[in-house]
């Protein structure tokens, strides 16, 4: 599919009656299908995308079409949110230790470039400390300063391994055996097969 038919195939996937936090609507955004305006129109869907919740295939279509048209923050977002559909998401409070305390001294790159360990609470079969992988994606900011502080949205490797993990719950993210930040648990949103039994 080229990129008008994967954002129409998008658009079709959004209902009729949505709007976003700027009154947009999705006859705003098919105006901008009918002129060509396809990267306002695939902004302007992305935002629909983030105010209600749209299947894998409308953030699928996304993707394809900010590929085509090689919007790579765009792109890396939208591939982004169909790995939060398909493995799920937790929010967290995230604080860098400082350059002089760790050995990362340089920024982390907001866009889910890094997928570092977190000890989560997890125990190795021999009874040691065992940590589980996940992606990191800084919110509102293109990198993250050793020291800094951010919400982050993390995607688990194993959704598995974090259906323990609760809101108000403290994590450490490694990149090696040191702590490189630690975290508070905002939110979890895990695929309904990986859910703890109530």
């Amino acid at each position: 599919m080229d990129v008008p038919e994967l954002l129409e195939a998008a658009f079709l996937l959004v209902p009729e009656e949505t709007a976003t936090g700027n009154d947009i609507t999705v006859g705003d955004v098919w105006d901008y299908l009918v002129h060509d305006e396809w990267e306002i129109a695939l902004g302007l869907l992305e935002e629909f995308g983030e105010a209600h919740s749209l299947p894998l295939a409308f953030w699928e279509k996304l993707a394809e079409a900010a590929d085509q048209l090689q919007l790579e923050r765009s792109a890396a977002w939208c591939h982004w949110r169909c790995s939060e559909l398909r493995n799920g998401l937790i929010r967290a409070d995230l604080t860098l230790r400082p350059a002089a305390e760790a050995r990362r001294t340089t920024p982390i790159s907001g866009a889910g470039v890094l997928r570092p360990m977190w000890d989560i609470g997890l125990l190795s079969p021999t009874g040691g400390r065992a940590v589980s992988i996940a992606g990191l994606w800084v919110e509102n900011m293109p990198m993250l300063e050793p020291g800094g502080r951010a919400t982050v949205r993390l995607v688990p490797l194993t959704p598995s391994h974090w259906s323990h993990v609760q809101p108000g719950q403290q994590i450490t993210m490694h990149e090696d055996r040191a702590v490189a930040g630690t975290a508070a648990i905002l939110g979890v949103c895990l695929p309904a097969t990986v859910l703890p039994a109530r």
